[in-house]
C-alpha cells in the first residue's frame, strides 16, 4: 500500500530516490520521506503530504551520498504527521528504516524496548521495528560492528515480529549497504549497470533497469555497491532468479492525457486485444490457456467454481459467475476474499478455486488463496502483474497482459478481467454442451469487443457534457439487471472512489424494495437498459423513478426507444453479444465518473484515503 525505494550505486541517491517516489504517487499515500547515508551519518528529510511537499525539505539537506532509501506512507498506526512519516531512525541514531505492512505485536515489543532505554518519537509500529534492530545490533560481538552484524541484527529482529512487512534498512556503520526483507508485502530488487535499486513496485525503477529479482516471503537481500545476496530468515542461501520487465517507461507515463485514469480508459481497446492475443483455438471455436495447469479431463470433473476477490475485481467475479452459469451450466459462488478466510465456508469436494487481483499483492486475496490451498483445493489466479506473489503462489492461472495500471480507480484491468471471465465461460462451456457453431459465434463476438469499445469511447464528449450537469449532486443510484447488475455496483464504486459522491448500486428490480425511499429530485439514477427480453421491465422501473421526480441517466443500446421524456439524459452503446455486453457497458460509467470527478476538481489519480494496492488487512 505504501511505496518503497532504495538505491546503492555510484550516483547521488537523492535524485534517483525522488524520481522513484514520484512514480509511486499513484499508489496512494499521505506523507513521504527519504534518508541518505553520508559522512557516516543518517540524514533524514520527511514531510506529511505529497512528494511535492517533500522537495523543498530535501533541498535544504544538500544530499550528496550514494546510498539511500525513500518512502511514501499510507497511515495505519498514528496520524498523518511529520513525526509519523518514514524513514524512522532508531533512538541510538545507527539505523534508518522504511516499512510497508503492519507489525501486529508492536505494543508488546515497544514496552520491552522502552524498559531497555529505547525512546520513541512517533506513534508508529515501524519505529518499534527500527529500535528492535538496534537492540539486537547492540548485543552483537565486538560492540555491534561490521557487515554481518548489520544483516544478522535485521534477521534476528524479524524473528520476533508478527504481521506483515516490506522493509529497507540503512546502518550508519555500514556505508554503501542496504538490508531489505519481505513478508506478504511486495518488494523487488532492480539489477542495474553498477547499481542496485529496491522498490515495492516496478514502476519506481523501470527508468533505470528492466532486470529485477522478486523477493519471496521470508527472504532478506543484502545489497552492497558491487553485489547482492539473498537468504532466508533461517539463514539458508537463496539462488536469485533475475526476471525481465516486459513493459517500458512510457507505459507508466501519462503522455498527452490529463490523468492516468483518462489514459487507461482510452487504452482499453488495445488492452483487450492484448488479453485475447494467442488465446483462441485454431478452429476459432473456443479459448485456450497455457498456464492453468489443469487438464481438460480434470476440469470436466469440476462441479463448482468459487471466485474470491476484493473491490472492482469482486465485481468482475460477479459477471463471470453470470456467464459461466449461463453458458457452461456450472454452479458458481462468489465471495469477498476478506470474508472467506474467516468464514468456515462448506466447500464441495469437486470445487475449483479462483482468485482475481490486478496487482497480485492484495493481502485479503492472498489470504483467501492460502486458506483454499490449506484445505486441499486447487487454486488458480487471474492477475495482471508478472512475478507477483499471487502469480507465484497459485497452482496456475491467467495473466491479463494489459500493462501497468497507474490510476487508483481500475479501468482497463477491470474490463480485461471481464474479458478473461468471458473466455473462461466459453472454455468450460465448450467442454460441456456448447456446440461448435455457438462457440465460433462466441469467439467472433469477443474478437469484436475492442472495436465496440472504441465506438463506445466516441461518446466521451457527450458524456462530458452530461457530467457537467450532474456534478453538483451528492447522491446517485446505479441500477442494472443480470450481468449488468455488477456494472451498477462498479459504476457506483467508481463514482465514490474519485468524486466522493455517495453512490449505491442495486439490481433494478430491487429498487422498489427499499432504495426507492431515497428517490427525489436531488438523487439521480443511472440505469443500464440494454435491448432484450427485460428491456420493458427496466423501463417500468425507470417510470417509477420518474413518477417521484428522480432525474434519470439512461445507458441504452443503440436504436432502443424510450418513452418520450422518461430519461433526462441518454447515453448509447453499440449492440453486442451477451458475453461482451458488460465490457462495452463499462465504458459509459467509467467516463461519467471520470468527468464528474474532474468537474468537481478532485484529484482523480490520487483519491483521498485510497491506495492502489491494498497490502494490509
Amino acid at each position: 500500500m505504501c511505496g518503497i525505494v532504495g538505491y546503492v550505486g555510484k550516483q547521488k541517491a537523492a535524485a534517483i530516490i525522488l524520481d522513484g517516489l514520484k512514480r509511486l504517487e499513484y499508489r496512494g499515500y499521505d506523507s513521504a520521506g527519504m534518508c541518505v547515508l553520508q559522512g557516516g551519518r543518517l540524514d533524514v528529510a520527511k514531510k506529511a503530504g505529497r512528494v511535492e511537499d517533500l522537495v523543498e525539505e530535501i533541498a535544504r539537506h544538500r544530499f550528496s551520498g550514494t546510498t539511500g532509501i525513500g518512502h511514501t506512507r499510507w497511515a495505519t498506526h498514528g496520524g498523518v504527521t511529520d513525526a509519523n512519516a518514514h524513514p524512522h531512525v532508531s533512538s541510538d541514531g545507527r539505523f534508518a528504516l522504511i516499512h510497508n505492512g503492519v507489525i501486529e505485536n508492536y505494543a508488546q515489543i515497544k514496552t520491552f524496548l522502552a524498559g531497555n532505554g529505547y525512546g520513541f518519537k512517533s506513534e508508529t509500529d515501524s519505529e518499534v521495528l527500527c529500535n528492535l534492530i538496534a537492540y539486537h545490533y547492540a548485543k552483537e560481538p565486538a560492540g555491534g560492528e561490521g557487515t554481518s552484524c548489520f544483516l544478522e541484527s535485521v534477521r534476528k529482529a524479524l524473528g520476533h515480529v508478527e504481521g506483515t512487512y516490506g522493509i529497507a534498512v540503512l546502518c550508519a556503520d555500514s556505508p554503501g549497504e542496504i538490508v531489505a526483507a519481505r513478508k506478504a508485502s511486495p518488494l523487488l530488487l532492480g539489477v542495474g549497470d553498477g547499481e542496485y535499486l529496491l522498490a515495492s513496485d516496478a514502476s519506481a525503477l523501470i527508468s533505470r533497469t528492466k532486470n529485477v529479482v522478486y523477493l519471496k516471503d521470508g527472504e532478506l537481500v543484502h545489497v552492497t555497491p558491487g553485489a547482492f545476496s539473498i537468504s532466508t530468515l533461517d539463514q539458508a542461501d537463496v539462488s536469485p532468479v533475475v526476471d525481465r520487465i516486459t513493459w517500458s517507461i512510457t507505459d507508466a507515463e501519462k503522455g498527452a492525457h490529463a490523468h492516468f485514469m483518462e489514459k487507461e480508459i482510452f487504452e482499453q481497446p488495445l488492452a483487450l486485444e492484448n488479453t485475447m492475443r494467442g488465446r483462441f483455438s485454431e478452429d476459432g471455436s473456443t479459448a485456450v490457456f497455457g498456464g492453468l495447469n489443469v487438464t481438460a479431463a480434470e476440469l470436466r470433473q469440476i462441479d463448482r467454481f468459487l471466485f474470491c476477490a476484493c473491490g472492482t475485481a469482486w465485481h468482475a467475479c460477479l459477471v463471470t459467475e453470470h456467464l459461466i452459469e449461463r453458458f457452461a451450466r456450472v454452479p458458481v459462488e462468489v465471495d469477498y476474499a476478506s470474508e472467506f478466510r474467516y468464514r468456515n465456508t462448506p466447500l464441495h469436494p469437486n470445487t475449483l478455486f479462483w482468485v482475481i487481483s490486478q496487482s497480485g499483492e492484495t493481502i485479503d486475496t492472498l489470504a483467501a488463496l492460502r486458506e483454499a490451498k490449506r484445505k486441499g483445493y486447487r487454486a488458480l489466479a487471474i492477475n495482471n502483474v508478472v512475478g507477483s506473489t499471487l502469480a507465484r503462489e497459485a497452482d496456475g492461472g491467467i495473466y491479463q497482459h494489459v500493462g501497468p495500471e497507474i490510476g487508483v480507480a481500475s479501468t482497463k484491468a477491470f474490463t480485461s478481467q471481464l474479458m478473461v471471465g468471458a473466455m473462461i465461460a466459453l472454455y468450460v462451456a465448450r467442454m460441456r454442451d456448447m456446440s461448435f457453431s455457438d462457440g465460433v459465434s462466441y469467439v467472433t463476438a469477443l474478437k469484436r469487443a475492442p472495436d465496440l469499445v472504441r465506438k463506445a469511447l466516441e461518446q466521451a464528449p457527450h458524456i462530458k457534457a452530461i457530467a457537467k450537469r450532474f456534478a453538483p449532486y451528492n447522491d446517485m443510484l446505479f441500477l442494472g439487471r443480470l450481468s449488468l447488475f455488477p456494472l451498477a455496483l462498479e459504476g457506483a464504486l467508481k463514482l465514490k472512489e474519485i468524486s466522493y459522491i455517495h453512490a449505491e448500486g442495486y439490481p433494478a428490480a430491487e429498487m422498489k424494495h427499499g432504495p426507492i425511499a431515497l428517490i427525489s429530485e436531488k438523487c439521480p439514477s443511472v440505469f443500464f437498459a440494454p435491448s432484450g427480453e427485460i428491456f420493458n421491465k427496466i423501463v417500468s422501473s425507470m417510470q417509477e423513478i420518474k413518477a417521484r421526480q428522480g432525474p434519470i441517466i439512461a445507458i441504452v443500446t443503440e436504436g432502443s426507444e424510450l418513452p418520450p421524456g422518461l430519461a433526462d439524459e441518454v447515453i448509447t452503446f453499440p449492440e453486442c453479444h451477451e458475453a461482451v455486453l458488460p465490457i462495452v457497458a463499462a465504458i459509459p460509467v467509467q467516463l461519467l465518473s471520470y468527468y464528474i470527478a474532474v468537474e468537481r476538481g478532485c484529484d482523480v489519480d490520487k483519491p483521498r484515503n485510497l491506495a492502489k494496492s491494498v497490502t494490509v488487512e
